[in-house]
């Protein structure tokens, strides 16, 4: 299984379509963490990139995210990536949440308004 998360500074980019980058995480059948890898993000909006496609190319089976829009969780989800909302911290941990079952999506959407500010609700 492999498992992505928007990524700035060793955790989880609290806005999806402007993170640094993606890691990558595969997990073994043990559900351990064999290996990661980085992915650098597209320049622009997660929604209009083609990233999801990217990722799921790569073998991404889910993402593991702060925040996200509307359009960025439906283009992930097209892709066939599955998308749990509300993530925070450290990635690593994170994904060691996420594997032992303490993660859920969190059902937040995020919004644009002017001036780029964000507003997240259910």
């Amino acid at each position: 299984m492999k498992i992505a998360i928007p990524t700035k500074d060793q955790r989880v980019d609290s806005h999806f379509g402007q993170c640094d980058h993606y890691t990558i995480f595969t997990i073994d059948e043990a559900k351990k963490i064999e290996s990661t890898e980085e992915y650098d993000a597209p320049v622009g909006c997660g929604c209009k990139s083609d990233v999801a496609a990217l990722l799921k190319a790569k073998g991404v089976e889910t993402m593991l995210a702060g925040n996200m829009g509307q359009g960025a969780v439906n283009k992930v989800t097209q892709a066939g990536i599955q998308v749990v909302r509300g993530c925070q911290g450290n990635i690593e941990t994170v994904v060691k949440q996420y594997l032992t079952g303490f993660i859920l999506d969190s059902g937040f959407i995020c919004s644009h308004t002017e001036g780029d500010d964000h507003q997240c609700a259910h």
